[in-house]
């Protein structure tokens, strides 16, 4: 997703040296001038409070100290995706170096056995630890968690790679390797924010938690369980929670996510029989399952993209005006999007269209076909048993369970009238709900400020098309209310070939977090009317 030729170049030769290396240090800052003034987007910073100009200096001149630290963060292969056993003890080593980072900070960490997890193949694997750590307990002061993780997507440089997945490498200002935008970049900019308050022996404006697990890109397996048990323990004391885990819209322009869509996963099986036919034996005296499942497949979406099962956008939240304005104040080029998409045409014109329907409406992708003769050449048969696989992104106010049933009476009548002698099953999957924020609560306001602090300009105020469930699960089970803050530019790649995180959104993130502790602490003072929603 990521190509070297996006973002504000510069005229220096690229260099693949240590991170730490004059050229790579001196381009660095030429391209954080360069994406200052490019349209001139940005005024000058707000000025800092004399406290947090030392902390920002601290961190500008410790910042090659801090991409080394990503390098042996990005380093550990903490692959949580594929179930084997290598892969498991990287994990366990890497959960292992960030208690012992924090332990260092002065935090009391706890290292919270998880057991195991049992796959399908029966095979079992030791879950790695999540970590819960405390730093300060002033009553009198705001405590704000922050939730991150550590483990990875799958990476291999015979994927497509330029550069090893796993050595973090500089070209451009822009830091290549595996995790370093997801999410382990964002977890460090967290930790050496803290760190430089702790280095200048300044007092931390907050109390400050953490929760780092090491199985988000599997699922989060178990986790739901701790945060239940740990509700009236760790997490009573918590005022706000804070998840960087996703990217800005823009290139350029920092951003703030108050809202991301949820997920209803489905799969429809449609079975003869359990073994496969010779077409020129049985072709044209039965009904073939795949023709019924392609009938199916086709009857939940039209060509322009809107879901034709019945009632589906009848729980979708209304659009109100303040809304509209949101979108029209948002930084986004589409022609750029398009180009850097490698898309020839998407579905709608206007900016504002696009980041509707990628945000607030729900959408419907399929995904494939289980059971069906997919390998190159030209093999006979007729699949006796398929599988579609397909799924919903949902949006407030959908509901998780009435999509199941309004999922699956289209689909019963649409096989009904076919009058098809074949089985057909539906079953739901995964039912994640959405989530969404209030813009105008303590936590946004803090943040905004932050941004506002930190880069002279207010952040765009964005949604995610994607799920994150971490979010939903604070809101609901512990009663905490979260704030989305990314780091990454809209072309890090996350879970993609060459993932990248600028060494611009890397520092400058760092002293947002600590810009974010300052405010945080203001606002605990002196609340706003208008953040007690």
């Amino acid at each position: 997703m990521s190509k070297d030729s996006l973002g504000p170049p510069h005229k220096l030769s690229r260099c693949w040296h240590h991170a730490s290396c004059t050229a790579c240090r001196t381009a660095a800052s030429l391209l954080a001038v360069l994406l200052l003034l490019d349209g001139a987007m940005f005024s000058s910073s707000s000025p800092a409070p004399a406290p947090l100009e030392k902390v920002f200096q601290y961190i500008d001149l410790h910042q090659d100290e801090s991409v080394q630290m990503l390098k042996e963060w990005v380093a550990i292969e903490s692959d949580s995706v594929q179930p084997v056993p290598h892969f498991r003890q990287e994990l366990f080593r890497m959960m292992a170096v960030a208690a012992d980072m924090l332990q260092r900070l002065g935090a009391h960490v706890a290292s919270v056995d998880m057991g195991s997890q049992q796959l399908p193949d029966g095979q079992s694997l030791p879950i790695p630890p999540v970590i819960l750590a405390e730093l300060g307990d002033d009553p009198t002061k705001a405590t704000v968690c922050f939730y991150g993780h550590l483990d990875v997507q799958p990476a291999d440089r015979a994927d497509g790679w330029l550069t090893d997945p796993y050595m973090l490498t500089e070209v451009d200002g822009k830091l290549y390797g595996r995790g370093a935008t997801d999410n382990k970049g964002p977890v460090l900019a967290w930790i050496n924010a803290v760190s430089a308050f702790r280095a200048l022996e300044q007092d931390l404006p907050v109390n400050i938690k953490f929760i780092i697990e090491g199985m988000e890109e599997a699922g989060s397996v178990a986790l739901e369980e701790l945060m239940e048990k740990e509700k009236d323990r760790f997490f009573s004391g918590v005022d706000y929670v804070v998840i960087s885990d996703n990217l800005w819209i823009s290139q350029r322009k920092p951003a703030v996510t108050y809202g991301t869509r949820g997920n209803s996963y489905f799969t429809v099986e449609v079975k003869c029989r359990d073994q496969d036919f010779h077409s020129g034996t049985f072709g044209g005296i039965l009904h073939e399952p795949m023709a019924d499942l392609v009938a199916l497949l086709g009857s939940l979406v039209d060509s322009s993209g809107r879901i034709l099962v019945p009632g589906i956008y009848d729980e979708v939240a209304p659009l109100t005006e303040e809304e509209i304005n949101t979108y029209k104040a948002i930084d986004l080029d589409l022609e750029e999007y398009q180009n850097s998409s490698q898309v020839a045409k998407f579905l709608f014109d206007t900016k504002e269209e696009i980041l509707m329907h990628l945000w607030r409406y729900p959408s419907l992708s399929i995904h494939g076909i289980e059971g069906a003769f997919d390998e190159p050449g030209a093999k006979t048969v007729i699949p006796g048993r398929v599988i579609g696989k397909f799924s919903i992104r949902l949006v407030p106010h959908m509901n998780v369970s009435e999509v199941e049933k309004q999922v699956t009476r289209h689909l019963e009548d649409v096989f009904s009238k076919r009058k098809s002698s074949n089985k057909m099953v539906v079953s739901m999957a995964l039912g994640l709900h959405p989530w969404i924020a209030n813009i105008n609560s303590t936590q946004y306001i803090a943040a905004k400020r932050a941004i506002r602090t930190v880069f002279g300009t207010d952040p765009d105020m964005i949604r995610d098309g994607s799920t994150i469930p971490i979010a939903k699960m604070f809101q609901e089970i512990v009663h905490k209310r979260v704030v989305m803050i990314p780091l990454g530019a809209v072309d890090d790649g996350e879970h993609s070939q060459n993932e990248k995180i600028n060494r611009w959104n890397y520092i400058e993130g760092t002293k947002v977090f600590a810009a974010f502790f300052f405010e945080m602490a203001q606002l605990h003072e002196s609340p706003e009317p208008s953040s007690l929603m």
